[in-house]
């Protein structure tokens, strides 16, 4: 989808459900759940594991939660204005505990309530991904690794939890290994969205490492891929690639139903890494993307390792 359509739609939601729309009578936990499904098809690009891989069962309840994520994502990002990106994030938190309270009245937490009380999930996920969007109002610059990584603590990270919480197999062990495909899946996007990232004012690589390979803000203004870039770019996709094989373990220690989606995380991670490494590590000529085919080369070889189906060729 589209970025002007993206926010047409944005805009039309926030003017029926926002903070100034008015007030109604709310909707029944089905129209809810049925504007939860429609929201996620029409962003399916952007959320993979509410896909027909998931087993009938759970597919409503990932809907609710993506409705959750997407709908913060926009209050932080569409506005183009910090302070109401702020406001709007601020409002979307008195929604949730409101939701917690069992006062839910937008349709994403009348259906997300359902599936909190289903799944026993806790409110600190659904919060700390709010306060990863407010940083992102006001920081734009990380000095260390561990900045960063702190970052995807909040941004990244409460979604494995989440995942977790759904598949009913949450441990300390299996969010941690959930917490380092996650953080990996977010490093991953900030090589590849270089260029976007810095159209909006951000720049998530290390300021340490940029001084350490001799990037500059100069060069970043002037979208310079030279050897220094390089160099850079291969460290943060080296340390991607590590978060991210780092949590393999997590697939067979998740139920049978959701290890494939999870397989794919990963490997759809790894081949986003894989396609800047084969641009040169360029990507402000032009985004990485992994084709189609090479889409659906990953499902057979992920879905032969989970199934043990004996086959020879792509490798994952």
């Amino acid at each position: 989808m589209g970025r002007a359509k993206r926010i047409l739609m944005y805009s039309r939601d926030l003017q029926l459900y926002g903070p100034e729309a008015r007030s109604g009578s709310p909707l029944s936990l089905r129209q809810a759940e049925r504007y939860c499904r429609g929201l996620a098809k029409r962003h399916y690009e952007n959320f993979t594991v509410a896909s027909w891989l998931l087993p009938g069962r759970l597919r409503q309840d990932f809907y609710n939660v993506y409705a959750y994520c997407r709908w913060a994502d926009d209050l932080a990002d569409e506005t183009g204005d910090a302070k109401q990106s702020l406001a709007l994030l601020d409002w979307w938190e008195r929604q949730l505990r409101d939701c917690y309270r069992g006062q839910g009245v937008h349709p994403v937490f009348i259906a997300l309530a359902e599936t909190v009380r289903k799944f026993k999930i806790p409110i600190d996920p659904f919060a700390d991904l709010l306060s990863a969007f407010r940083q992102d109002q006001h920081v734009s610059r990380y000095e260390t690794i561990d900045n960063v990584l702190g970052y995807c603590r909040r941004s990244a990270n409460p979604v494995g939890h989440l995942v977790l919480y759904l598949g009913e197999r949450y441990s300390m062990e299996r969010a941690a290994l959930a917490d380092s495909i996650c953080t990996g899946l977010q490093l991953a996007n900030f090589c590849q969205d270089v260029a976007g990232d810095w159209d909006r004012g951000r720049v998530y690589f290390p300021q340490a490492d940029c001084r350490g390979f001799g990037y500059t803000e100069a060069m970043f203004a002037r979208r310079e891929c030279n050897e220094a870039f390089r160099g850079l770019m291969r460290m943060q996709v080296d340390r991607a690639e590590d978060f991210l094989r780092a949590g393999l373990p997590l697939i067979n220690m998740m139920p049978r139903e959701l290890r494939l989606d999870v397989s794919l995380f990963i490997h759809g991670g790894l081949a986003v890494l894989r396609a800047i490494r084969r641009q040169d590590y360029d990507v402000w000529t032009r985004r990485p993307r992994v084709s189609k085919m090479e889409k659906l080369r990953l499902f057979f070889c992920c879905w032969r390792q989970i199934y043990r189906v004996r086959s020879t060729g792509y490798g994952v």
